[in-house]
């Protein structure tokens, strides 16, 4: 049985989220070169081609985003592992604000995981939208904040990240065809309201909100009971629910920027600690396609 390295599962990982092998060089403190033959080196273990290269870009292959799902699970238990084993001496407490669907979803797992690999750390989660997260922030009431933004050509920290968005459907597409797309939203200042609304109007696409939720559990609930449609990180739609990219009348949506906001100048261990395990899990989440 061959084994994979994780150097060289890691360099890929960072080539597909980087898009590109030169910006992955230099997160990775290799030459692009070094980076290409590290892939190479990849496909060659796994006899299979993993990317189809052209000039500027690159694409993944059907193997390829099979080995990506796995790259990224055995890089994060890999990270957790070493972590424990360093019996890290970090003590204190955070308050977090993250975003509903966040915080029920993927992130409450890996929220836990920190949560035994700090056990010193005490985290106390505040849920709600990032506008008011942050505003929270700059009144001194939380530590650290994971904040959607509404612009996605916004330039993001090295910590930060993208989110795919998708359409989310509870598997009846014949709701898309009425005259007006019905529409689940949460309340203004949302992020995600703010975009499709802004899309659908862009193409003409007419449209009605049916239902407006305060809660991550409320809104796919609605959509599960065939209300209408909605939109959410992909990363965060319930495994009960059906998303897509685009249809043949929903257009595709712009990747959504996820940053870490925190005093990176005058900060304690441990919120320093939790956001480098927010960037790295996060990072490393099952793709969605």
């Amino acid at each position: 049985m061959k084994n994979l390295p994780t150097d060289l599962l890691r360099a890929f990982v960072t080539v597909v989220q980087e898009k590109s092998f030169s910006q992955a060089g230099k997160k990775l403190g290799r030459s692009q070169p070094a980076v290409s033959l590290q892939i190479n080196r990849l496909e060659e273990l796994a006899d299979v081609p993993l990317m189809v290269r052209k000039s500027r870009s690159f694409s993944l292959t059907e193997e390829g985003e099979v080995m990506l799902d796995y790259a990224k699970r055995i890089l994060r238990l890999n990270d957790e592992a070493v972590l424990r084993l360093k019996k890290p001496d970090v003590s204190g407490k955070v308050r977090l604000g993250l975003p509903h669907e966040f915080a029920s979803s993927y992130l409450s797992e890996f929220l836990a995981g920190f949560a035994q690999t700090y056990p010193g750390v005490e985290l106390e989660v505040i849920s709600e939208l990032s506008q008011d997260l942050l505003g929270r922030q700059q009144r001194g009431e939380l530590d650290l904040v994971i904040a959607i933004h509404r612009d996605p050509s916004m330039t993001i920290s090295d910590e930060g990240w993208r989110e795919k968005l998708v359409w989310v459907t509870g598997g009846d597409d014949t709701r898309q065809l009425k005259e007006r797309v019905p529409l689940i939203v949460a309340p203004h200042g949302c992020v995600y309201r703010y975009r499709m609304l802004r899309l659908l109007d862009a193409h003409s696409i007419p449209w009605q909100i049916v239902y407006t939720g305060t809660s991550y559990g409320g809104i796919c609930a609605a959509v599960s009971a065939g209300l209408g449609v909605t939109v959410l990180a992909g990363n965060t739609v319930p495994v009960d629910l059906e998303s897509q990219a685009s249809t043949k009348r929903l257009p595709a949506l712009e990747d959504a920027c996820v940053d870490l906001h925190y005093d990176r100048l005058q900060t304690d261990p441990a919120v320093v600690r939790l956001a480098e395990y927010i960037t790295r899990v996060s990072r490393q989440a099952p793709s969605i396609t």
